[in-house]
């Protein structure tokens, strides 16, 4: 489905998957504990980022269905 919106949601999804990369291998490096909380709680917001941009464009992709199903019904 060729969606603006759903492509928008689409590349935030694969640009917070970059982030977690990036931090995961920040947090392998790193040695200090406090540098690590702080990497965890990034991790730990950008992973709940991830699933609500997940639940949206689930959301979303049901909707354009419906009206999709609408549509053809006409």
């Amino acid at each position: 489905m060729d969606d603006p919106y759903l492509n928008d949601l689409r590349g935030e999804f694969n640009s917070y998957s970059n982030q977690l990369k990036k931090l995961k291998k920040k947090l392998l490096k790193t040695s200090s504990v406090e540098e690590q909380e702080k990497i965890i709680k990034q991790i730990d917001s950008t992973a709940k980022k991830m699933e609500n941009n997940q639940k949206q464009s689930v959301k979303v992709t049901k909707s354009r269905l419906k009206e999709r199903k609408k549509k053809s019904r006409r």
